[in-house]
């Protein structure tokens, strides 16, 4: 999973999850006297607390697997009618129900038999990890209702990398955005690739000397193709990173029907140039082509 494509409200709700969960370790209730029993203390992993255990903090890692599994599986993808971060949402609210009533919770049932006189629980009360309870559950419900409603939360987690101008040099792994691209200059130190006056490209002709011609096919290479996509590149176009809401090919330059690439939702793509209402997109690995369908993409 690409982690750009989660949102500030994804990353709120696991850690919300996870710190409920760190609460679940804390003494729960605790014995204020001399202890009668071996332990003090109990924790909601104790049997006698046992249902508040996956009703509570088990739950929320639920909810917040859901928020996750969103981002992961391909939009529209519902569980009963509802979406996946809806159900995430619906669980959220139902750990903070939960966490409320967690409070008045007792360690031992009042079993109200004759003879028994006093309360058992009189002694037992509650401890740092019922109140951590109660206060990561209330968040946990809170950012997972606002997680799909409020702008702050529905912005991307990590900010979109800032695109480099194609054609500067670029720093990074070999075909990757950010990277040396084919046919830019190699590092420094590096074999130079057939630039004038330099060998394996055209030699200035000197006194009485012909030209040195080029490699065969280099000139070819060196002019520019039609251009495709529908139309000519426009001069005042910036790059910019972008991500696409369902799976669409990447045609080639040269106008080929079979696709190069196929661009996926939740990573980002760079685009290079603008053709027209198509895009001359780069992958990740290199590759570039043509993105002929453009609605619906996401600007980093």
């Amino acid at each position: 999973m690409n982690i750009r494509s989660l949102t500030r409200g994804d990353g709120a709700v696991i850690g919300a999850a996870l710190l409920l969960l760190i609460a679940s370790f804390f003494p729960f209730f605790t014995y204020d006297g001399n202890c009668p029993v071996d332990s003090c203390s109990v924790s909601a992993w104790s049997r006698s607390t046992l249902p508040m255990l996956p009703t509570v903090h088990l739950l929320g890692l639920v909810a917040a697997g859901l928020f996750l599994a969103a981002r992961l599986l391909p939009d529209g993808r519902k569980l009963l009618g509802l979406a996946l971060d809806q159900w995430g949402m619906v669980l959220c609210l139902v750990v903070g129900w939960a966490g409320i009533w967690s409070l008045v919770a007792v360690l031992i049932p009042d079993l109200d038999q004759p003879g028994i006189t006093g309360d058992p629980n009189e002694k037992w009360v509650l401890s740092a990890g019922a109140y951590l309870t109660l206060v990561f559950s209330l968040a946990l419900a809170a950012v997972g209702a606002l997680s799909t409603t409020a702008a702050a939360l529905k912005a991307p987690l990590l900010p979109a990398p800032k695109p480099t101008p194609y054609g500067a040099p670029q720093q990074g792994g070999y075909g990757y955005p950010g990277g040396p691209q084919p046919g830019q200059p190699g590092p420094y130190g590096g074999q130079p690739q057939g630039g004038y006056g330099y060998p394996g490209g055209p030699q200035q002709a000197g006194p009485g000397q012909p030209g040195q011609p080029g490699q065969p096919g280099q000139q070819q290479a060196q002019q520019p193709g039609p251009a495709a996509g529908g139309g000519a590149p426009d001069p005042n176009f910036q790059p910019f990173w972008f991500a696409v809401p369902v799976t669409r090919p990447l045609f080639g330059e040269d106008g080929s029907p079979q696709p190069v690439a196929e661009l996926a939702p939740g990573t980002w793509y760079l685009a290079v140039e603008q053709r027209g209402g198509a895009l001359i997109a780069q992958t990740q690995d290199g590759r570039r082509g043509v993105l002929q369908d453009t609605s619906g993409i996401q600007r980093g």
